[in-house]
């Protein structure tokens, strides 16, 4: 056998042609997106949060009895509603903004607004409807029919019930409950569980755990909340306040039911093995139920509310109480669109839509997926990837023309996970570059309110992170509802009054300086 070898000329020419073609393989294929950094949240937790705010109402014989929390005694004759409409409630939902709706099914009392089978503590031995009516059904229907999420809450504490304090009894009282609830009413994306209970009750053993389970069993699709998840936690306060540090991260392990850590729910743990996000509950009213001797909280704090629980990576649950007529009153449903105006006001321009914005670095070198310019775009599908190992995290922003804005809108793809610890966003005032305000944590959503600013350029600077920085949306508005004292403590202190030369320090990732170094500006 004979082997022929090519002349060197043709040995070149071969070796030229097979360099191109690997060269032009490498290039054709695109640089995978970062690895998410865990944990992530689950579908349904995403589309939970996606839907920033959800109504609570509480409805119930405390409703015509002028009480918070009822003894479980009062006569099923007192639930007698004149002109209820669960469609008023869900279009006043749609056209303000929630989501979802979410309604006390049974509260402490014990009293059910179904026809249960296990009592009959409920609207079957009321005057409303002679007895045939089902408040939860028509909630559910008319939630359907305005494309609303529903939402069920179930009380544990039930002072009614003759079995609860047998833990055995009572539990599978809860769950055939439970189960009615789940398998009547179609498609539940929300369940509301809570440990509260009053000095003196029954001691109970509640099976959470169980609970858990046969409510993923029967509606995999739902969200469960209670004061550890585990799919949103309580934000441990009724003012619907968060932290101005808030993770989405933490342990389920550490918290017990009933027995919330305050300072622990409304940040969340930098260090959390478990996504469970915080959801933030408030009444529009001084109480949970209707009372014909209060008014609703002004369309100004509702403002500042949403401030300090969408724009801190929370979800907002609003309560609005059903009166006894079981119609939302005129005076909530004013203030209600005042809020919805006030908001679309502030929201629906955003004054960096059209800005020229630049990076750093870009992943993938270049790579238009990963693009600084995907940050003008409102969705978490999108956004700025730095180059792996930068060691600085900047995007800048060309505003085009001076422009004045005091409130800032950040968000991360959180499917990717929660990355950013520290940040702080720039502005040439003066020919330099001042600090406008410092932040910790973004999320989903960072609303920042600071004095107001008018300059060409900004930059946002990320200084400190878990992983490398994703960020997906960046928006300056206008807010001329909120005051210098709607600020809290810690928006004043972060706040500059743009009078501070910026400091160089940045960025810094899992809390060490890069190359134990400061990078240069």
């Amino acid at each position: 056998m004979r082997i022929k070898f090519l002349s060197s000329p043709h040995l070149s020419l071969l070796l030229t042609i097979s360099t191109l073609s690997l060269s032009s393989c490498s290039l054709s294929v695109p640089l995978p997106p970062p690895l998410p950094i865990l944990p992530i949240p689950t579908a349904s937790q995403l589309r939970w949060q996606q839907s920033e705010m959800a109504m609570l109402l509480h409805f119930g014989p405390n409703t015509f009895t002028d009480s918070e929390w009822g003894t479980g005694h009062a006569d099923p004759s007192v639930f007698a509603p004149s002109s209820l409409d669960t469609r008023q409630w869900a279009r006043t939902a749609k056209e303000n903004g929630f989501a979802r709706m979410v309604m006390t099914t049974k509260h402490h009392d014990g009293f059910c607004l179904w026809p249960s089978a296990y009592t009959n503590y409920s609207v079957k031995s009321s005057p409303w409807l002679d007895g045939e009516g089902d408040v939860v059904g028509d909630f559910a229907a008319a939630a359907e029919e305005f494309g609303l999420e529903l939402g069920l809450y179930l009380s544990p504490w039930d002072r009614h019930e003759p079995c609860y304090g047998n833990t055995q009894k009572y539990n599978e009282y809860y769950l055939g409950q439970m189960t009615e609830l789940l398998t009547r009413y179609g498609d539940v994306k929300e369940v509301w569980l809570d440990g509260a209970k009053g000095e003196g009750a029954k001691y109970m053993d509640y099976y959470f755990d169980r609970w858990f389970k046969l409510i993923h069993q029967l509606q995999p699709n739902a969200i469960i909340f209670s004061d550890d998840g585990p799919d949103s936690r309580w934000v441990g306060d009724e003012a619907g306040f968060a932290g101005s540090t808030c993770w989405s991260l933490f342990n389920i392990s550490d918290v017990e039911i009933g027995h919330t850590i305050e300072e622990y729910s409304e940040q969340g743990d930098p260090e959390g093995t478990d996504w469970v996000p915080a959801e933030c509950d408030v009444s529009i009213r001084p109480g949970w139920f209707w009372h014909s001797s209060e008014k609703p909280k002004s369309a100004t704090t509702l403002l500042d509310i949403y401030y300090r629980s969408v724009g801190r990576n929370c979800l907002l649950i609003l309560n609005v109480p059903p009166n006894t007529s079981g119609l939302i009153s005129n005076e909530d449903l004013h203030v209600l669109a005042e809020f919805t105006n006030i908001r679309t006001a502030i929201f629906s321009i955003n004054l960096a839509e059209n800005s020229t914005v630049s990076s750093s670095s870009v992943r993938g070198n270049g790579d238009t997926r990963f693009d600084a310019s995907n940050v003008l775009e409102e969705s978490i599908y999108s956004y700025w990837a730095p180059k792996e190992g930068s060691p600085e995290w900047v995007l800048h922003l060309n505003l085009g023309k001076p422009i004045s804005f005091n409130v800032l809108q950040l968000q991360e793809p959180i499917q990717m996970g929660q990355r950013v610890i520290r940040f702080h966003l720039d502005a040439i005032v003066d020919g330099e570059y001042k600090t406008v305000i410092n932040g910790t944590t973004i999320g989903y959503k960072r609303l920042l309110r600071f004095p107001s600013v008018e300059t060409r350029f900004v930059r946002l600077i990320i200084d400190e992170a878990r992983a490398d920085p994703l960020i997906s949306f960046i928006g300056l508005f206008v807010d001329s509802y909120s005051t210098t004292n709607d600020l809290d403590e810690d928006d004043k202190r972060f706040s500059s009054k743009i009078n501070t030369v910026v400091r160089r320090q940045w960025p810094r990732r899992h809390g060490q300086f890069l190359n134990g170094r400061t990078a240069e500006m």
